[in-house]
């Protein structure tokens, strides 16, 4: 399972002009923000109705951003992450290449941008977008991109760097949630699973388990002996997520 952090929020809506002396926050260090228009609006509306899955009303509420600010670069990122469900890749690509195109220093469309490249496996491009979001000193919310990164890096073949990538995202933020999964994941890969116990642990002190967290906590558990809360972790994979890919593979792997 891919375990990308996406985050939307924060887009500035309209691209604009720079000099070669601006310095590297872009649009996020400009003494005037513009205020919100009709495009911001129609963004919100958009990012809305794709999270509720109604993505035939979503994508019709950024065409509508897009045609009140044909320069707005969080209209452009909200319209690829929809084309990009849809299974367009090719208009999803070409509105987050015109989106950075407008904004090249808006870290949250670089994070974006990276995520799509990593699920398509150019992974080396995804990490270069991540590299290029976390330039920005004013990125509210780098452990995004930073975590982003290491799931890229380690589906790559590099869990070295994605190790690291983790390790600066808990230090920006050390009750990431997405961070600490992957930490723990990456323990258990290496045999490390004290470790692993640990970071599942501050996980669950931030989130509720989900499916993934459950499975990789009962082969942590059985692995260090402690029967009785794998039971416990068992029991509440095959209750609460019993259709998930984590449940069958607690099936298909005997595990009971």
């Amino acid at each position: 399972m891919l375990g990308f952090a996406l985050f939307l929020g924060g887009c500035a809506s309209t691209g604009g002009n720079r000099t070669d002396m601006e310095d590297s926050t872009g649009a996020l260090g400009r003494s005037e923000q513009p205020n919100e228009g009709a495009g911001d609006i129609y963004v919100k509306l958009a990012v809305a109705y794709m999270q509720n899955g109604q993505m035939d009303v979503a994508l019709r509420q950024a065409k509508k951003a897009l045609k009140v600010e044909p320069g707005s670069t969080g209209a452009h990122n909200a319209i690829a992450l929809i084309y990009s469900r849809l299974g367009e890749n090719g208009l999803a690509e070409h509105h987050y290449r015109t989106g950075i195109e407008a904004e090249p220093r808006n870290p949250y469309i670089h994070n974006a941008y990276g995520t799509f490249l990593c699920q398509q496996g150019r992974y080396q491009e995804a990490e270069q977008e991540f590299v290029s979001a976390l330039k920005n000193p004013l990125y509210q919310t780098p452990e995004l991109a930073y975590t982003n990164a290491a799931v890229c890096t380690a589906l790559q073949g590099s869990p070295e760097r994605s190790e690291a990538y983790l390790r600066k995202a808990l230090q920006t933020n050390p009750g990431f949630a997405p961070a600490l999964l992957q930490m723990a994941k990456h323990s258990v890969a290496h045999g490390d699973f004290q470790n692993a116990r640990l970071f599942l642990q501050r996980f669950a002190a931030v989130t509720p388990h989900n499916a993934e967290s459950l499975w990789i906590a009962i082969q942590t558990e059985r692995a260090l002996g402690d029967q009785d809360r794998a039971a416990s972790y068992l029991l509440q994979l095959k209750s609460g997520f019993p259709d998930s890919p984590e449940a069958q593979l607690a099936r298909e792997s005997g595990v009971r």
